[in-house]
């Protein structure tokens, strides 16, 4: 199985630091960001597959980030961090695009087992995408020198 790149993104820097480490236990390259801004700088710079994303941070909050996300990076697969009083907001991330939200404090078994849901998904997209370029191509040879 491939290696799952995540990004937690929490201004709560305990949560993060020690739900890293977890998920780094478990093979999970993970990169971390405290707020919305930096969340979508890490993800321009890197290949992220899943997004483990608060919904409430100062600045730009998580419905946001998923907003702007989902517009650069429509493949990437996101889940909504939601503390017990935001579930509205995570209902919202839903309806946004977001791949699922738990809630706070998570087990991190329950996490993992969404993430690797939420990789499968981002991982079976894109084999769609290569499989519909593939056949693009087989039908039209000339088309390998079409500009998109």
């Amino acid at each position: 199985m491939a290696t799952i790149k995540l990004l937690l993104v929490d201004d709560e820097e305990r949560f993060l630091n020690t739900t890293k480490i977890l998920l780094e236990k478990r093979g999970v390259v993970t990169f971390t960001a405290t707020n919305g801004a930096d969340a979508l700088k890490v993800m321009d710079e890197h290949r992220i597959d899943v997004v483990v994303l608060d919904v409430k941070m100062p600045g730009i909050d998580g419905v946001e980030v998923l907003r702007k996300s989902k517009q650069k990076h429509p493949l990437v697969e996101v889940i909504m961090l939601t503390g017990h009083a935001s579930v509205e907001s995570a209902v919202e991330g839903l309806k946004l695009g977001a791949f699922d939200y738990v809630k706070k404090p998570c087990d991190i078994s329950d996490l993992i087992a969404k993430v690797n849901e939420a990789y499968d998904r981002k991982h079976a997209m894109e084999e769609k995408i290569r499989k519909a370029q593939i056949d693009k191509i087989i039908r039209h040879p000339m088309a390998v020198f079409e500009k998109e």
